[in-house]
């Protein structure tokens, strides 16, 4: 007995043709509706320690070899975004400025922190060896002087 094979036959239509075209408009959209979430939420990613700095005339701005400690009204003292507890500040500034030539601080207080603790503070930061420390200040706006009229 002898098998026959036919060939199949397909017909007109051509069925690779309607695959070959990819419709690239809903990628288009969920893409743009992405880069507009990311544009949004982009700005309110920025973390930071809220701190309300003092105004003063002349401007101050830390440099970029000092450590920069910022302390907030509510008395926690950030390094970075270490927070460091006031007793451990001396040793912890220490331990960073061990094999450093230049040893330099800059403290941004918040306007509304008490005096007494900020004096605690830079006693603790002269008594780590630093040499050098800087304010750091918001530039406010040219204040007349009292008694001259204009």
């Amino acid at each position: 007995m002898a098998l026959k094979v036919t060939p199949l036959r397909r017909g007109r239509r051509d069925i690779g043709t309607s695959l070959s075209e990819i419709n690239v408009t809903p990628f288009v959209d969920v893409m743009l509706v992405l880069l507009v979430i990311f544009m949004v939420t982009a700005p309110m990613m920025q973390s930071g320690i809220g701190v309300a700095l003092p105004q003063a005339e002349t401007e101050s701005s830390p440099a970029e070899e000092g450590v920069v400690l910022t302390i907030t009204k509510d008395r926690y003292i950030h390094i970075g975004e270490a927070v460091v507890n006031l007793q451990l500040l001396e040793r912890t500034l220490k331990n960073m400025f061990s094999g450093r030539e230049k040893k330099i601080a800059f403290i941004q207080a918040d306007k509304d922190l008490s005096y007494g603790f900020f004096i605690e503070t830079l006693d603790a930061v002269k008594k780590a060896g630093v040499e050098v420390v800087g304010l750091v200040t918001e530039p406010g706006a040219v204040k007349p002087k009292p008694g001259r009229k204009r």
